[in-house]
């Protein structure tokens, strides 16, 4: 690797902060007492919804999910980075374990830390891209109550390194919104943001590929392709979860005001990407 890219290396990794005294660094409760992994399970509550209370989970099944969750934590301990995602991805997300942002980070970053410089190409550069875009958005959105404030400059950073030397698609997703809802982006910025946009949406990044379908489609900042725009909007309508209604209602109001020489020339656009073909 150069020299200069070492050195872009070091100034993004070099403040990432380390864990907090609070906890222990492979992600082990520092106090005995909070070892136990809170268990939850849905009930019915009086209006006929569900709410979650905790149960005490059988005794077998609590000794697999400790057994395996001390797995886990062993393997992080040893450094392997599929183990220091998993549990990374498990407290972000509150799924075993009680939410916990804070080890959620400190184990995406060690991850950062340890393999920022892996091949594009090794069998783990997915998940360290991966942890690269989960930094970025904790610096983005800061973690209430504790050193990890909102840091739009560090957020760019980590973005930026995923998207261009591990080439993640969801970085350069990531990476386009903020050139484009910069409130004062320039023009300079509106051109990193469009490229990025689209090198994410050719990926098949659905997010990249609604957006961009709306600014093809309503000419906003570029020039208007309707076809164009609603054959992304499609692709990524095919592709959305069930709670991106943004990107579903995106393709509605597009639908609704193509013509049909606009949808007869997206479905060929859609055949050729069918195809492989990326004209």
């Amino acid at each position: 690797m150069r020299t200069f890219e070492r050195t872009i290396i070091a100034l993004i990794l070099g403040a990432i902060p380390v864990a907090s005294p609070g906890f222990a660094f492979d992600g082990a409760p520092v106090n005995p007492t909070d070892a136990t992994i809170p268990m939850v399970s849905p009930q019915p509550s009086a209006g006929g919804g569900l709410k979650r209370v905790a149960v005490p989970a059988p005794a077998a099944n609590a000794a697999n999910s400790t057994s395996s969750f001390s797995s886990l934590q062993f393997a992080a301990e040893g450094g392997h980075p599929v183990a220091q995602w998993k549990l990374g991805r498990m407290y972000a997300e509150g799924d075993g374990v009680a939410q916990d942002d804070l080890r959620a980070f400190e184990y995406f970053s060690r991850i950062a830390n340890a393999h920022a410089e892996d091949s594009p190409s090794a069998p783990q550069a997915t998940i360290v891209a991966q942890a690269f875009v989960a930094l970025g958005r904790y610096y983005l959105n800061g973690i209430p109550n504790s050193k990890i404030k909102p840091d739009t400059e560090r957020a760019r950073e980590m973005f930026s390194y995923a998207a261009s030397y591990f080439g993640n698609a969801d970085a350069q997703y990531d990476l386009a919104r903020l050139y484009l809802k910069t409130p004062d982006a320039s023009r300079e910025d509106f051109r990193y943001g469009a490229r990025w946009l689209g090198l994410a949406a050719q990926k098949g990044q659905h997010q990249a590929q609604a957006l961009l379908g709306q600014m093809l489609f309503n000419g906003d900042r570029l020039p208007p392709q309707r076809a164009r725009g609603l054959m992304w909007l499609t692709l990524a309508r095919d592709s959305a979860a069930a709670d991106e209604m943004w990107i579903k209602e995106s393709y509605n109001r597009a639908f609704a005001k193509a013509s049909d020489d606009d949808r007869a020339m997206a479905l060929q656009m859609l055949e050729h990407w069918v195809q492989g073909r990326r004209d």
